[in-house]
């Protein structure tokens, strides 16, 4: 069995289960440049402009920067800058399986040894775009200079790039690139041009590149999101190369969903025109709206349910929503709880859509997204994912969010410590030991050792330094937390959740009789 590669393609071309490039997209220019080479990129980005470039629009291809000494570019030079992108998951409820040869990969270039062929891309009047994903620690200002042969930092490399555009077209404002970082931190376009700006100054660049820089340059702010494994274990990948009829060292898994907002004007829309190839690329004035869905719906409702499910003996997403109850809990959480008070102004149906969205992905079954994981730094998470909501609850409702104070009583649950090894607490599930990755830890240890659970209830809720605010101000909440709390720890979880429905079924069969 061959290996993929542009050979390969026209022996693939007849199978109806498999996306393959025309030719023609082999000719097309390089207008993107990309630094990194990682899944995340091949599984989004990569993948939008390969769509776009399909559907006639964007007629682009990328020129990947490979910055780091890790991994091998070998796979793409061997595979032409093909990889397979197999999408699963579930959509509007139905499941979805697509096989895709991308190709907007034009080549990759080593920073490391091929610096001076990345440079010369500066000179390519077609390019338009720089896209980088170096993860959140590349964009960070470290003393480098461009003179180097590459500079050791990304800034220093995007910025010695720019600097040889500079050059190339005499600082005339068309030869400006539209930036866009996808690096997972808030405002990462807005971070990468202050670090820029300040390198060029440390550089002592003439005053003439600054304006042009400055005004020519659009460091676009963006969000991404899409889960993206990337290689399957090895069983899995023998099934897909048996059903693809080739092999592929850079074949990448990735869900349904994605979403990539970028903040930018009418001029930046109409250089990233791939966008109008998939609804899941928003390019906006202002991205908080996606930055805020994402972070209330999708995170709140992980860091909520989270302990409710490990207690409640599930260990990963998919089996949580297998189960009829967990499942409702999941859904009666987001669609009417927290979609009903994001602490930001927007329409009505976006919460929906959005909230939609993040329960088809809970119910992907080839995602294998442990509980346990999702636990990591719970009582950071708690504060800056849902208490702004809670109290944007109790602004327009004034009640208890019974479904929220559930979650939050099997987090007070999870952070009860049994057992410590070294530096590291445990928790009780079933008998067995569960690390409580936390930097609460200690602190919860020593309030479950002094106090009854509902007056633990009353002192972590008063904690302004864990949440900023009062919370046994809120009315009804302390007592609605204690109750749960000590339900589950008389009964167990799963029966506080099993009984939780059959109270809250009941009462709502007792309401619509009503009326």
């Amino acid at each position: 069995m061959n290996y993929l590669s542009k050979n390969e393609l026209k022996l693939l071309r007849d199978q109806s289960d498999l996306i393959v490039p025309d030719e023609e997209i082999f000719e097309l220019p390089e207008k993107v440049l990309q630094f990194g080479t990682g899944v995340l990129l091949r599984g989004l980005p990569d993948y939008l402009i390969d769509k776009a470039n399909r559907q006639g629009i964007f007629n682009g291809r990328i020129v990947v920067v490979k910055s780091t000494d890790a991994g091998d570019s070998a796979a793409f030079d061997e595979q032409d800058g093909l990889y397979t992108l197999c999408v699963r998951g579930v959509e509007l409820g139905q499941n979805i399986e697509e096989n895709i040869v991308c190709s907007a990969i034009s080549r990759v270039l080593s920073a490391k040894s091929q610096w001076q062929s990345i440079l010369n891309c500066a000179k390519n009047p077609e390019l338009q775009i720089i896209i980088s994903n170096t993860t959140e620690v590349g964009i960070q200002l470290t003393q480098d200079a461009i003179s180097a042969t590459p500079p050791a930092s990304f800034p220093g490399k995007l910025l010695a790039f720019l600097y040889a555009r500079f050059q190339a077209f005499g600082g005339s404002k068309e030869s400006g690139l539209v930036i866009v970082p996808t690096e997972l931190i808030t405002d990462n376009g807005s971070k990468l041009e202050s670090i820029v700006i300040e390198l060029a100054h440390r550089n002592e660049l003439e005053s003439d590149f600054l304006d042009w820089l400055e005004s020519a340059n659009y460091f676009c702010n963006s969000l991404v999101d899409r889960i993206v494994p990337g290689k399957p274990e090895s069983g899995t990948y023998q099934e897909l190369t048996q059903q693809l009829g080739y092999k592929d060292k850079l074949l990448t898994i990735s869900e349904v969903f994605r979403l990539w907002a970028i903040e930018g004007d009418e001029h930046v829309k109409q250089v990233l025109s791939f966008q109008q190839a998939d609804g899941g690329v928003f390019v906006e004035p202002d991205i908080d709206l996606f930055r805020e869905l994402k972070l209330r719906l999708l995170n709140g409702s992980h860091t909520l349910s989270c302990g409710l499910a490990y207690l409640s003996g599930f260990d990963n997403v998919i089996s949580a929503m297998q189960n009829e109850t967990m499942a409702a809990y999941i859904s009666n959480l987001i669609m009417a709880e927290l979609g009903l008070a994001i602490p930001y102004t927007m329409d009505d149906k976006s919460p929906q859509r959005f909230g939609m969205q993040v329960i088809d992905r809970f119910r992907n079954p080839h995602l294998n997204h442990q509980w346990l994981s999702i636990t990591l730094n719970y009582s950071s998470k708690m504060k800056m994912r849902n208490v702004p909501t809670l109290l944007r609850y109790y602004e327009v409702f004034n009640c208890v969010p019974e479904y929220f104070s559930l979650g939050f009583a099997a987090y007070l649950h999870f952070m009860k410590p049994v057992a410590k090894e070294v530096f590291v607490y445990f928790g009780e599930r079933d008998g067995q030991l569960y690390p409580i990755q936390d930097e609460k830890a200690d602190y919860f240890y020593q309030q479950w050792q002094q106090n009854t659970p509902a007056k633990l209830v009353d002192v972590v809720l008063q904690n302004k330094n864990l949440w900023d605010t009062d919370l046994t101000l809120l009315p009804g909440f302390a007592q609605s937390v204690t109750e749960n709390l000590e339900n589950m720890l008389e009964n167990g979880v799963k029966s506080t959740l099993e009984a939780f429905f059959l109270k809250n079924t009941t009462q709502l069969a007792e309401i619509n009789a009503t009326l």
